[in-house]
Order: C-alpha cells, then sequence, then structure tokens
C-alpha cells in the first residue's frame, strides 16, 4: 500500500517542480523578449541601402538611376524602424512629403534577403506578444 500512495505524492512533487522550473523560464524570457523589442525599434533601415547608393526611388519603391524624372533621391540618413512602422501605417517618414515617404515605404516594402535593413524590416512585422 505505501507505494501507491507514494505514486500520487511523487507525481504531485513532479508536477510542482515543473510548474516552477516553467515558471522561471517564463521570468528570464520575458526581459529577453521586452530588450528584443527595444532593440528592434532602434534598429535603422537605409534607403537604399549602401551597395545601392547613388540610385533614385521611383514612386513604386523601385531604384533608378540617378536624374531620372519622377524619381527621389535618397534621403541621406537612415530611417530608425519606429519611424518606418509609423510610416507603414498611414503616417510619413521624418523630412519627407507624402509622396517622397510613400516611395520610400515602397521601396522598404520591396527590401529582400541580404539586402541592408532587410533583417530590421522584417523584425517589423513580427507580431509582438
Amino acid at each position: 500500500m505505501a507505494d501507491e500512495s507514494s505514486g500520487p505524492v511523487a507525481s504531485r512533487r513532479r508536477a510542482l517542480m515543473l510548474g516552477a522550473a516553467g515558471a522561471s523560464a517564463i521570468v528570464s524570457i520575458r526581459p529577453a523578449l521586452a530588450q528584443t523589442s527595444a532593440s528592434v525599434m532602434n534598429c535603422e533601415i537605409p534607403v537604399p541601402d549602401p551597395a545601392r547608393a547613388g540610385s533614385y526611388i521611383a514612386a513604386d519603391g523601385t531604384l533608378v538611376p540617378a536624374g531620372t524624372p519622377g524619381a527621389y533621391p535618397p534621403p541621406g540618413t537612415a530611417f530608425k524602424a519606429e519611424d518606418v512602422k509609423r510610416a507603414l501605417s498611414g503616417g510619413t517618414l521624418p523630412g519627407t512629403d507624402y509622396e517622397r515617404s510613400r516611395a520610400y515605404t515602397n521601396y522598404i516594402r520591396r527590401l529582400q534577403s541580404g539586402t541592408s535593413g532587410f533583417t530590421c524590416f522584417a523584425s517589423l512585422q513580427m507580431p509582438r506578444g
């Protein structure tokens, strides 16, 4: 009979220990997620990326040769993630008018893996918990 009564007690102890371990994991992961979220909002996206510096940005976000009519010169500085997120939600990028901001955000939406700024942009697309 002693074996039967120690079974449920041992199971409860294991469950409590697992619960405590799980709670400690959550406590240590949450600050890391908060830190990651803060660092994501501080990353920057250059327009265009340094490998294509000198190109202009057309209204649809494609890169075109400098001086192309209707295209916009690069802004000169990279945009912070929080500014990009605001612009993607209908606002404008700092220091730009509506049309120029739209061209730049179209460029950002077209970023591909391996392009400077892609990781920052991709992290903006991740849902936050």
